[in-house]
């Protein structure tokens, strides 16, 4: 029996994965990753996996690594609570500039996967929020990008405009001033 659903989210490239939760008075068991199923629904091998902790009020983002180092993420909140943006920076996709969130929890056991042509951030809601998310490629310093979270030709309802920012985000470009990185081509239907 399939451990985990897929969902697309309003842009479809973006998808929702929920695994299924064993609970019980002792607490609970899930199944939080299984390669064959994600390779069934069309999603790629991951080959790194990272941590952050981040304090209440905290914007991680928007960022991106440019081709050839592009990444996919599979974003999980392990503790906490985030909210989980990312936006479509393909150009010429239908989508282009586009964003699509969710908020993920550690009660609620989702993963959000952002495949590679999207710029991703989180804001963290709760005291603190730790995150682990897979990536489909390694960590390239040379190829690290990023657009302004806050751009409003973007427009993401973050939950707070009071944010705390790196100095490395603070001075990120608008997505029409950032380099065009990506190009839409058409996928194949899931």
């Amino acid at each position: 029996m399939p451990g985990l659903t897929f969902t697309p989210l309003a842009i479809p490239d973006l998808i929702l994965i929920e695994g299924r939760v064993f609970g019980d008075d002792r607490g609970f068991f899930l199944e939080g990753y299984r390669e064959s199923e994600m390779l069934a629904a069309g999603l790629p091998r991951f080959v790194q996996d990272n941590i952050s902790r981040s304090s209440r009020g905290t914007v991680r983002g928007l960022h991106y690594q440019k081709p050839p180092a592009s990444q996919g993420k599979l974003m999980r909140c392990l503790r906490g609570k985030v909210f989980d943006a990312a936006v479509d920076i393909r150009r010429g996709s239908p989508t282009f500039g586009k964003w699509a969130g969710v908020e993920l929890t550690d009660e609620k056991n989702m993963m959000l996967y952002i495949p590679a042509g999207f710029a991703h951030g989180f804001h963290t809601l709760s005291d603190s929020a730790d995150i682990l998310y897979k990536t489909t490629d390694y960590f390239s310093l040379e190829d690290d990008r990023g657009i302004r979270w806050d751009d409003p030709a973007i427009g993401i309802p973050w939950p707070s405009r009071d944010a705390k920012l790196s100095p490395k985000d603070l001075r990120l470009p608008l997505l029409a001033e950032a380099a065009a990185d990506f190009s839409w081509t058409p996928t194949p239907a899931r």
